[in-house]
């Protein structure tokens, strides 16, 4: 341990960050992206056939993205060309272009790598578009945004969409283990060991980040180091996190207990309750989309009709977080929590939907009646399909008195609303429907 840890000697040159140290050198050693770099898979393909069109790589801070680009352009006669949007501007896009036209004459070609595409406005993705259009440049663009809404049409359109995911807890763990273990890049020289909760809470703090994982077991190591430790624990972690840590069991049953606790908290209409278990699912490092999406099922299995608008409301948090990211997701997660919470509750429509399923699984496939029917081709009118079908807008009250269940089927009912909220209107008149219909 002493030497990892001891003063570097001012001529020294610093150690590279252990996050760069552990990029993988080859597609085998990519952790994670399994959709993209297996067997078989596109980006594996592409390198297996050294063919490499333009492309686009979409994914969260962390995931691999300038990994796979510069694994990507390793081939021979490929020179890597590396550019932050943040900094650049159309003189810089302009130098590589002369670059790769350079490059082009000797045999060779030049792969752009333009991080954070999406800093770029129209007028500098515009400069882009001819050169990579008549090849002179392959662009290989990386963006934690859409780009659909952030890359140009023209361009986009000339560029293959790769999406990337975060990494899961268990790529993120093995990550770690691969880095102390190693004696060469990593820390496996130091004899360092990282404690089984250690791990976990890095794992599941770092919301699928493999930089941030790598960056926060460098800085614990270190505190462990000057402390004289030859481990990492959990509070070494909690320390450089710079935040309190929580920390999920190894099977995850916390994980599940939380989950549970938010979705029959927002049922008892308890906002208090469901905003904590969600602060809690949220600081342990839960991906905010899967709880925007348990609040998405929600609002249409526990809500329903009661309130129509919740699941207008759920889904645009789902989409607000997706779009604008943490730490601002948080509130649209928190306006939607809250209005659930706070919402009448029916669970009629969801209930429906299992008695309709249980009918069908009773009576099969009973034939469609015939005025409900499509009458396509002249036969089909022949033999009577759409016979007898009433245009319901022509109706006075908008309803049909015709039977539309299979007769095997008779009279069922399924859908029950109850007299909560809007779905009291709902109940009123589909009694009269349905007794118009039954008469």
């Amino acid at each position: 341990m002493d030497d990892l840890f001891a003063p570097r000697n001012e001529g020294r040159a610093a150690s590279p960050p252990l996050a760069d140290r552990m990029r993988p050198r080859s597609l085998d050693e990519v952790l994670g992206q399994r959709h993209l770099v297996a067997d078989g898979a596109p980006l594996r393909t592409l390198a297996d056939a050294g063919e490499l069109p333009s492309v686009i790589l979409w994914g969260p801070p962390g995931c691999g993205k300038t990994t796979l680009a510069r694994l990507l352009a390793a081939g021979p006669n490929v020179r890597f060309h590396p550019l932050s949007a943040v900094m650049a501007g159309v003189k810089d896009v302009r130098e590589a272009v002369k670059r790769a036209e350079l490059e082009r004459a000797s045999g060779r070609r030049l792969v752009l790598f333009l991080d954070e595409i999406h800093r770029f406005n129209r007028a500098q993705q515009d400069a882009l578009l001819p050169h990579v259009e008549s090849g002179t440049v392959t662009l290989i663009g990386a963006t934690t945004e859409n780009p659909s809404f952030e890359v140009v049409s023209p361009l986009l359109s000339r560029c293959r969409v790769f999406a990337l995911q975060p990494l899961a807890p268990e790529d993120l763990v093995a990550l770690l283990q691969r880095a102390v273990a190693d004696p060469e890049r990593g820390l496996g020289a130091t004899g360092l060991r990282l404690e089984a909760d250690a791990e976990a809470a890095i794992g599941h703090s770092c919301d699928g980040d493999a930089r941030r994982a790598l960056s926060l077991l460098e800085a614990a190591a270190a505190l462990a180091g000057r402390r004289g430790r030859d481990a990492v624990g959990t509070e070494e972690v909690r320390e450089v996190a710079g935040h309190r840590v929580l920390v999920h069991d190894k099977e995850r049953e916390e994980h599940f207990n939380v989950t549970s606790a938010l979705i029959k908290s927002l049922r008892a209409s308890d906002p208090d309750a469901a905003l904590y278990y969600m602060a809690r699912m949220l600081a342990a490092g839960e991906d905010p989309l899967y709880v925007a999406r348990r609040l998405v099922i929600f609002a249409s299995e526990d809500v329903g009709n009661a309130e129509p608008q919740a699941l207008s409301v759920a889904t645009s948090a789902m989409l607000a977080v997706e779009r604008i990211g943490m730490p601002e997701g948080r509130i649209p997660l928190a306006h939607a929590a809250t209005f659930l919470a706070c919402a009448p509750k029916s669970n009629a429509s969801y209930a429906a939907l299992g008695r309709a399923w249980a009918a069908v699984e009773d009576h099969g496939s009973p034939p469609v009646p015939m005025h409900l029917r499509n009458a396509v081709t002249p036969l089909m009118k022949g033999m009577g399909y759409g016979q007898g079908y009433r245009y319901p807008h022509d109706e006075p009250d908008g309803a049909v008195d015709a039977r539309n269940l299979p007769g095997a089927i008779g009279d069922a009912t399924f859908y029950e609303p109850k007299n909560v909220g809007a779905e009291n209107e709902i109940a009123e008149r589909l009694r009269t429907w349905r007794k118009k219909r039954r008469s």
